[in-house]
């Protein structure tokens, strides 16, 4: 009697252990897929983000090669221009710039566009990289709006009318009002 109990518990284990095995296997194929559909999905994301800059840049898409820029500047356009704000409910230019240089390109700045504008070096229209800043003078004497330089002639910036967004130094608003360009020193 004992060898039979025996036996059935035995049968028992056995039958546990295929099925513990088959939900461990079962599920690292499960991890794998889904890891695999989550670099597809990024993929696809980079592509349509490549595409989608290089069409408002008037670039080839190969000349987009910052994605961790530009897929910041797609998570953030069109967020609205709230004067003092920081978040994504609302944002103004000088708080745009410092949260996209930190969380890009990891540089800590703090203040106003003007005081940002005096810890850079000077960097003509001509010369201006990615990443670089550009500064205005809206019908003032002083620096009132910052941007961020992208290429193509092209910046972003948080503007009061349209949020954050894109728009050319050629434009003739931003052309009357341009000051200068400025790359952070190190």
């Amino acid at each position: 009697m004992n060898l039979d109990l025996l036996q059935k518990v035995n049968y028992k284990l056995r039958i546990l252990f295929l099925l513990i095995s088959t939900a461990t296997i079962s599920s690292c194929r499960s991890h794998k897929e889904l890891s695999k559909n989550t670099d597809k999905e990024k993929s696809a994301a980079s592509i349509k983000i490549k595409t989608k800059y290089a069409h408002l840049l008037n670039v080839e898409e190969d000349k987009i090669d910052n994605m961790k820029l530009y897929t910041f500047i797609n998570d953030w356009y069109g967020v609205p221009y709230k004067y003092g704000g920081k978040n994504k409910q609302g944002i103004d230019c000088s708080a745009f710039t410092i949260v996209l240089l930190k969380e890009v390109y990891n540089k800590d700045l703090t203040g106003t566009s003007s005081s940002i504008s005096n810890g850079c070096k000077v960097i003509s229209k001509n010369n201006l990289l990615e990443g670089d800043l550009v500064f205005f003078k809206i019908e003032s004497d002083n620096i009132s709006h910052i941007g961020v330089y992208l290429q193509n002639n092209k910046f972003v910036h948080a503007s009061t009318k349209k949020g954050v967004m894109i728009d050319d130094l050629d434009e003739p608003y931003y052309k009357k009002y341009f000051f200068k360009g400025g790359r952070i020193k190190d």
